[in-house]
């Protein structure tokens, strides 16, 4: 699978553009501030339906203008598929082979992607709710029947939270009502918690190879998915549905006197280890890098043996962050079998000498100004 083309159409500081790209590695080049991540945050939302950047889909309209059109070409074998992506104030409109798709989740996962960008660098030892946007984003993508149940999981939990609200300020005492949402919520949280744990266990083993070797054979990669109560054993999967009925049981008042809901997938964590050492407290600079380097070439991997076929690989101005010996990992981990598109304001930082099939672009404020090969 590889993105053969982009045209984008008042988006962000994109009047108009239109790029052919080719299967191997694209090289975006130019100052700050000129429409590289730009272009990424466009092939982000042809596959997420969402950016990385914002949460609202208005600040990627071009000043001025009312709309924004975002399409690609999806090549994959012998043949190419259109995606599009329409924003407006009205909303938005996804097309998949020019259909209008009736909902996002029929268009999440169109053109797989994995992006490596520099906020990546706060994935360890930031908040958790950045390690589940983490996990949803990739599982979103390759898995349609895990982003059907976070949909609906989600629309429950903010269901459950307004009655727990309700129930609090004597707006409402059915608490059979409670129950039945209850239920309802803790169906889709059982299968959520199962694709996490299911993920996280393959994502983790490939991820300690890579990290391995990238230490020298010294360090040991290992995550592991923390649940949002010591209370619950994840281990224990088949008990799973009648914990969370106990939890939620035991803390029905606690949730109605705080009116939100305490435990969940919304509120678990993923914990990374090196030498049984939790990471988040004492990894240095360096080792944090391994760990999300390894992380992110293990995502390759896990995609390619679940669809047998590679993503998109966007690499947001992350080679800074990387010393020689993690660029050429990198590089040679993607060369000929990626398609690749890295920003960069400078291309003296990149080792290309091994490099083939690659084409560079270079950005000048949202036009591009020459093509090299």
């Amino acid at each position: 699978m590889y993105l053969s083309k982009l045209s984008l159409k008042k988006f962000r500081n994109y009047s108009q553009l239109d790029i052919q790209l080719n299967p191997g590695l694209t090289i975006l080049t130019g100052e700050n501030a000129q429409g590289k991540t730009n272009l990424l945050e466009a092939i982000f939302l042809l596959s997420l339906a969402k950016s990385h950047r914002t949460n609202h889909d208005m600040d990627m309209i071009q000043w001025g203008s009312d709309y924004a059109i975002i399409q690609g070409k999806v090549k994959k074998n012998s043949y190419e598929i259109p995606l599009e992506i329409q924003l407006s104030k009205k909303g938005k409109i996804a097309k998949f082979n020019y259909q209008d798709q009736a909902k996002l989740s029929q268009f999440i996962g169109k053109l797989n992607v994995v992006l490596f960008a520099p906020e990546d660098m706060q994935l360890i030892k930031g908040s958790p709710s950045l390690r589940r946007q983490f996990i949803d984003a990739e599982l979103g993508q390759a898995q349609p029947l895990y982003l059907q149940s976070l949909l609906q999981y989600h629309r429950l939990l903010k269901q459950r939270n307004t009655y727990l609200k309700q129930l609090r300020e004597k707006q409402a005492k059915d608490l059979i009502y409670l129950d039945i949402i209850s239920d309802q919520l803790i169906e889709h949280a059982e299968i959520i918690i199962n694709y996490r744990l299911d993920f996280i266990e393959h994502i983790g083993k490939i991820a300690n190879k890579i990290h391995h070797n990238l230490s020298l054979n010294r360090d040991e990669l290992t995550l592991f998915y923390r649940a949002s109560s010591s209370k619950l054993d994840y281990q224990s999967k088949e008990t799973i549905k009648k914990q969370f009925s106990d939890l939620f049981f035991e803390n029905r008042q606690r949730d109605i006197d705080f009116g939100i809901t305490h435990y969940g997938p919304h509120r678990d964590d993923l914990l990374f280890f090196i030498n049984d050492t939790v990471a988040q407290n004492f990894a240095s600079q360096g080792q944090q890098r391994t760990i999300i380097l390894s992380l992110k070439l293990a995502e390759l991997e896990w995609m390619y043996r679940l669809n047998q076929d590679y993503p998109v690989l966007l690499l947001d101005d992350v080679l800074s962050e990387l010393d020689d010996q993690r660029q050429l990992v990198l590089m040679q981990t993607i060369e000929n079998k990626v398609q690749t598109i890295l920003t960069t304001a400078s291309i003296d930082q990149i080792h290309l000498e091994n490099l083939s099939n690659s084409q560079l672009l270079k950005i000048a404020d949202g036009q591009i100004i020459n093509e090299g090969d």
